[in-house]
């Protein structure tokens, strides 16, 4: 029994729903506000969460969640499209986690309206771990069903999906609920203290950026017979842009991200260079295995950023910053001053990001804090989105114009069947069609 139940058995949880109806009165109308979650603090009781999407990060997520402390959190819902997927993640977690899983066949679902089921249930937060495509409709389910949510980034694969998370954040603001997205570096202490620093001016005012994610090519899932075009590319996701929006988005995201945030602000132009030189499988769908992108904020500071996919090459993830009294290297902690000589280190302070975000989170959401970083995890996720545009069109592109660009990747709603038709499809040769700089006309509204 909780600690903070009354004689009666009443939690935290039911006094602070009751007496909020008791202020509240019949002033809220039904469809409104839900009280009970906006003047909720769980306090040591029990956190039930589910986990939507149970491939590798989902089910690492769920695991980190189920680690943190100031009460019990348990998973009582599963949901992924693919039934194999669903049950090997459950077998993992179990083992892993003993009585702290509470998944019965009757929580357990597949499908592409899986996410639809699993938000009817009894469960206080949401994890969303699918792949980043369906991002903004299963939060825009979650935030209708009451949910907190923990979501991965990035949170879309276009802008129109970048639209529809910012007018979902706005909701979950209205109705008092928590939304985290998976930009970990900003639980990172050692992160946190670097960037305070050069927010206070520790190397002056900021001329230029750099940021990095050069490394090798992920995992690739063959195509099996039993396949349609439809699973093999949910299954092999990485490699097609209306699931993955390409590795500048899905993975360099982090250092763009990182830049952002010491900022404070967002680019107004890109332009860039990027292709597929080395990267020529069919399995690797219709990416770039570069890009390599300048962006100018309003204030003229400028970010190169470079990712690639390419073996035998320099490979580095970080990020860096150049000011008028000295530098950053932001990865690594250290502030230099304009002597080159380092006067700040915080590399100590630790850098586990992927287990702090749940402790900040569920420790916040014990106190009755509500945490929303989901306007900034879609903004930086449309910064790395911004950056895939400028590269496959190879233009100087406007911010504002392509966050506004209409033409959606795919339409997430209408799916209902893995025999349903991709949203691209392979030539007779098996392979898929590359974008190509400077063709086609779907960027020229968009130029800066």
């Amino acid at each position: 029994m909780s600690t903070n139940s009354s004689p009666k058995g009443t939690t935290r949880r039911d006094f602070i729903r009751n007496s909020s109806l008791l202020v509240a009165g019949g002033a809220m109308a039904a469809g409104s506000l839900n009280i009970a979650r906006a003047a909720h603090s769980f306090g040591s009781d029990e956190i039930k969460i589910g986990l939507v999407g149970c491939g590798g990060r989902g089910s690492d997520a769920a695991n980190q969640a189920m680690n943190t402390s100031g009460g019990p959190v348990k998973l009582v819902a599963m949901a992924d499209a693919f039934e194999d997927r669903l049950n090997a993640s459950a077998q993992s977690l179990k083992r892993a986690k003993g009585e702290k899983v509470d998944v019965p066949k009757e929580r357990m679902f597949s499908g592409f309206d899986a996410y639809k089921e699993i938000m009817k249930c009894d469960l206080d937060l949401v994890i969303l771990a699918t792949p980043p495509g369906f991002r903004p409709l299963h939060f825009e389910a979650a935030i209708a069903a009451g949910k907190h949510v923990f979501m991965e980034k990035p949170v879309a694969t276009d802008p129109a999906g970048v639209r529809r998370v910012l007018n979902t954040v706005r909701v979950a603001k209205e109705k008092n609920l928590a939304v985290q997205v998976g930009l970990q570096r900003h639980h990172e202490r050692k992160y946190m203290a670097t960037v305070k620093e050069i927010q206070d001016g520790a190397i002056g005012d900021i001329v230029l950026a750099r940021a990095y994610w050069n490394g090798s090519t992920p995992w690739v899932r063959p195509r099996q017979d039993s396949y349609t075009e439809l699973e093999y590319q949910m299954r092999n996701w990485y490699y097609f842009n209306w699931l993955c929006g390409d590795h500048i988005v899905e993975q360099h995201i982090h250092n763009l991200d990182v830049i952002n945030w010491i900022k404070n602000a967002y680019p107004k132009t890109a332009q860039g260079v990027g292709g597929c030189e080395v990267r020529k499988g069919r399995e690797y769908g219709e990416t770039f295995d570069h890009h390599m992108v300048e962006f100018t904020y309003p204030d003229g500071t400028v970010m190169l950023s470079e990712c690639r996919h390419q073996p035998e090459c320099w490979n580095i993830v970080a990020e860096y910053v150049h000011g008028t009294k000295g530098r950053s290297d932001v990865s690594g902690s250290k502030i230099y001053g304009s002597d080159g000589k380092i006067i700040k280190n915080f590399g100590d302070l630790g850098a586990d990001g992927h287990q702090q975000e749940h402790h900040d989170l569920f420790a916040d959401l014990r106190a009755g804090r509500v945490p929303n970083e989901g306007e900034f995890g879609a903004l930086s996720t449309m910064t790395a989105i911004f950056g895939r545009m400028a590269t496959y069109s190879g233009q100087k592109l406007d911010w504002d114009k392509c966050l506004n660009y209409a033409v959606p990747l795919a339409n997430f709603d209408a799916f209902k069947s893995l025999k349903d038709e991709a949203p691209v499809k392979p030539g007779p040769d098996g392979f898929y069609q590359l974008p190509v700089p400077g063709k086609g006309d779907w960027w020229q509204n968009l130029k800066a």
